[in-house]
């Protein structure tokens, strides 16, 4: 089960988190915290696995985004986190036209929409790009009108 997302820049800075299971505010700030610097602090030869306070965490770098999940570690399939990743920035890459770090910023409500669209209570439910992105053309066509 998926127990966070978290989509960071190169600076450190969280541009989006997602969290599956409670934690207070503190606790998240102390992990985002944690986990962005050993994150930043890894170069590209190392792999994209590491276990941080009992979570398994997959993370991979686009652009000058970082995008980390955190999992129960009991999880098998590493590789299918990291291509459900891969997956999640084909479907906003569609949705924005070439996505960045500014998109996300300044609609993060929709970057919001289309990540519960494809995770559900911390599980991977819909992968499907055009499936994802239909219900978020119904709300724009909406509001054009």
């Amino acid at each position: 089960m998926i127990n966070f997302i978290l989509m960071v820049n190169k600076q450190g800075q969280t541009r989006l988190a997602q969290y599956f299971q409670f934690l207070s505010v503190k606790e998240r700030m102390t992990l985002e915290g944690e986990l962005i610097r050993k994150c930043l602090s890894r170069n590209e030869s190392q792999c994209s696995f590491v276990e941080h306070r009992g979570y398994k965490v997959i993370y991979r770098r686009y652009a000058s985004l970082y995008f980390i999940i955190g999992m129960d570690l009991e999880e098998e399939n590493e590789m299918a986190y990291l291509e459900f990743i891969h997956n999640l920035v084909e479907t906003l890459d569609k949705y924005f036209e070439n996505v960045c770090e500014l998109d996300i910023m300044y609609n993060i409500e929709k970057a919001h929409y289309i990540l519960e669209e494809m995770v559900m209570n911390g599980q991977i439910v819909e992968t499907n790009k055009t499936q994802i992105l239909a219900p978020i053309a119904v709300i724009d066509k909406a509001k054009d009108e």
